[in-house]
């Protein structure tokens, strides 16, 4: 596995914190699920229409929240 320090110790530490759901569709290398995990991660946040069927929004707390109205 190629690439920097910060990323192969990023893939290590995702590595070592598979979901309960990652650890049940098994891999015989750990490390290389976590890659796979990660880039796919990267390419959906880089690009939020990169999942077919998905829909990403982002909005701030305030383009979100209702202010309260003060009482009568």
């Amino acid at each position: 596995m190629s690439g920097s320090h910060d990323e192969q110790d990023r893939v290590r530490r995702r590595a070592e914190h598979l979901l309960p759901e990652e650890e049940a569709a098994g891999s015989d290398d750990r490390r290389e699920q976590a890659a796979a995990i990660l880039d796919e991660s990267d390419r959906r946040t880089a690009d939020p229409n990169a999942a077919p069927g998905s829909f990403l929004e982002r909005r701030t707390s305030a383009q979100t929240v209702s202010a309260p109205q003060p009482p009568d």
